[in-house]
C-alpha cells in the first residue's frame, strides 16, 4: 500500500486544494508516482475523468498536478447541489441518486465501502497519495458516518495534517479549537498542522507557533505564504466567485451573470488570464454592464430554475438591450438551453416546473431527458475552422431551426446552434475558450491581437512555482519523510 497523507481545514476554503496540488506536483518532480484522493467534494465544477465519469474539477488539476490520469476513483463521491438542501449524488463516476441534507447523513455510511475501495484503487501502485477533506472536522455533529475527513482517516490508517487559514483571522483559536472537541481517537490521528495564506513576515508569528503547541502539542509542518501563483489555477467551486473581483479595465468586457446554480464556471478562467479582457461576474441585484461587448451564460446545475432567477434578476432585459446594442452572446450547456424557446422536462428531473418558456434568442427547444452525458470530447469550430477540445456533462437534448447551423462539430456529430446573423450561438462544449485557437480568433472578431497563448501551459507554470515555494517554505524533515 502507498504512503498516504491527509490534509483537513478548520474550515472551508482554507486553501487544501492548492496544497493537495502543490505536494502532488512537487512529488512527481522529485520522481514519485503520487495520486490525489478526495472521498467526498461538494461541487457543480465536475470534470470528465479520462476513464470515464464525473469528478470534482479539483481532483481532475490536482492529477494534472500529479502527471497522472485523472480517474473517478480520485473523488468517489460528488454532491452537486441543485436547491437550498437537495444534492444530486456521484458515486464513482455515476449518478447514485439524489437526496436532502438530512437524507444524505443517512445514507453516507452505506458509501463509505465504495470511499475505501475507490481509495486502494488509487493506492494501488503508486508511491503516495495525497488526499484532501472536506469542510472540517471540527463539525462534531456530522462526525456519526463521516467520510470526508475523520471518519474516512480512522478507516483507512490515514495520518491527518490540520490546515488553518490565517488570512481570515483567529488561526490560533481555529487550531486549538479543533484540538479541544475532537475526541481522542480522532485526535490521535493528526500529526501536526500548517498555517496557509501569511501575509508578511513569517518570524512574526514565532509566539503563535509556540502557543499551538502548548495547547495541543501539534508540531508546526510550515508557515506557507500567500501563493499568487494560486490565481493562475482553475477555480475549484464557487466559494471562490464571493471573492473574485471585477478584473482590471480591458478592450473587451465580458459579462457572466452568476446564476444560483452556476455549474463549470472554470470555462471562464482561460478569459481571464487575457490582459486585453475584463471579465464581470455580475451577481444578484446588478446590472449586466452595458459597456459589456460579449455576454457569457455559464453553465447552470438546474436550468429551469435558474431561468426563473435569471429573469428575476431583470438580466432578460438587459440581455435584450445587449443584443440591441450589436452585442454577442454564447451560452454553455445550461446556459445554452436557456437562450431557446423552451425548456420542458417531463420526468420533473430538475423539480416541480415541468416546463418554462426559454430566452428565445435561438430557434431551437431543449427536453431534459434522465441519461446524462458525460464524455471528454475532440471538436471543431464551424464559425473559426479551428479545433477544439473539452468535455460534456449534461442532461436534455436540444433541437430546432438554428440547430442546422451547429456551433461546432463534436466527435464528428453536429452541435450547438447560431442565430442567422451569427451574434448568438450556444454550445454543449465545457472548455470552449481553453482552446488557444478558438480563444484567440474570438477576441480578433471583436477588434483584439488575439495572440495566441497556451491557457494550460500557464497552468502548468503555476503548478511549478506552487512546488518550488513548498518545498521552500515547508519543514524540510516533515517533507523529507513525507516525499524523500
Amino acid at each position: 500500500m502507498a504512503r498516504a497523507i491527509m490534509l483537513q481545514g478548520t474550515g472551508s476554503d482554507v486553501g487544501k486544494t492548492v496544497l493537495v496540488a502543490g505536494l502532488c506536483r512537487l512529488a512527481a518532480n522529485r520522481g514519485l508516482i503520487v495520486r490525489p484522493f478526495k472521498p467526498q467534494n461538494m461541487s457543480n465544477n465536475a470534470a470528465v475523468a479520462d476513464d470515464g465519469g464525473e469528478i470534482g474539477r479539483a481532483q481532475w488539476l490536482q492529477s494534472l498536478a500529479a502527471r497522472a490520469p485523472s480517474s473517478v476513483h480520485m473523488n468517489p463521491v460528488l454532491l452537486k447541489p441543485q436547491s437550498e438542501n437537495g444534492s444530486q449524488i456521484v458515486v464513482q463516476g455515476r449518478v447514485f441518486g439524489q437526496a436532502k441534507g438530512r437524507d444524505y447523513q443517512r445514507l453516507k455510511p452505506q458509501l463509505l465501502g465504495a470511499v475505501l475501495e475507490s481509495f486502494e484503487n488509487v493506492a494501488t501502485g503508486a508511491d503516495l497519495v495525497i488526499v484532501e477533506g472536506a469542510g472540517s472536522p471540527a463539525e462534531i455533529n456530522l462526525r456519526s458516518g463521516d467520510i470526508a475527513n475523520m471518519g474516512f482517516a480512522t478507516r483507512a490508517g490515514v495520518p491527518v495534517v490540520l490546515v488553518g487559514d490565517i488570512d481570515r483571522g483567529g488561526v490560533i483559536a481555529s487550531l486549538v479549537g479543533t484540538h479541544a472537541i475532537l475526541d481522542e481517537g480522532d485526535r490521535a490521528m493528526i500529526s501536526g498542522y500548517l498555517i496557509n495564506k501569511f501575509r508578511g513576515d513569517v518570524s512574526l508569528f514565532d509566539d503563535g507557533i509556540r502557543a499551538i503547541e502548548g495547547f495541543t502539542g501539534w508540531p508546526c509542518f510550515g508557515v506557507v505564504p500567500w501563493l499568487s501563483a494560486a490565481a493562475r489555477l482553475p477555480a475549484e467551486d464557487s466559494v471562490v466567485l464571493e471573492r473574485l473581483a471585477k478584473g482590471g479595465a480591458g478592450a473587451l468586457k465580458v459579462a457572466v451573470p452568476v446564476l444560483a446554480r452556476i455549474a463549470n464556471f472554470d470555462d471562464l478562467d482561460p478569459l481571464r488570464a487575457e490582459p486585453d479582457v475584463e471579465l464581470v461576474f455580475v451577481r444578484s441585484g446588478e446590472r449586466l454592464p452595458a459597456d459589456a461587448g460579449l455576454v457569457v451564460l455559464p453553465g447552470s446545475k438546474s436550468t429551469i430554475s435558474d431561468l426563473a432567477d435569471f429573469r428575476a434578476q431583470g438580466w432578460d432585459r438587459d440581455l435584450q438591450a445587449h443584443i440591441g446594442r450589436g452585442g454577442r452572446v454564447i451560452g454553455i450547456c445550461g446556459g445554452y438551453q436557456m437562450l431557446g424557446r423552451t425548456v420542458r422536462d417531463p420526468l420533473g428531473i430538475e423539480g416541480g416546473t415541468l416546463e418554462t418558456p426559454g430566452l428565445s434568442l435561438l430557434d431551437v427547444e431543449t427536453e431534459m431527458a434522465p441519461e446524462k452525458t458525460v464524455r471528454n470530447s475532440q471538436a471543431r469550430s464551424t464559425e473559426y475552422d479551428v479545433p477544439l477540445a473539452g468535455y460534456q456533462i449534461h442532461l436534455g437534448i436540444t433541437r430546432g431551426p438554428d440547430c442546422h447551423r451547429p456551433s461546432a462539430i463534436i466527435d464528428g456529430a453536429p452541435d450547438g446552434a447560431m442565430s442567422a446573423d451569427g451574434r448568438i450561438m450556444g454550445t454543449y462544449l465545457h472548455g470552449l475558450f481553453g482552446s488557444d485557437a478558438y480563444r484567440a480568433r474570438l477576441l480578433q472578431s471583436f477588434g483584439l491581437s488575439g495572440e495566441q497563448r497556451n491557457y494550460r501551459e500557464s497552468v502548468d507554470r503555476a503548478l511549478d512555482e506552487i512546488a518550488s515555494d513548498l518545498e521552500r517554505y515547508l519543514d524540510s524533515h516533515w517533507l523529507g519523510e513525507l516525499i524523500g
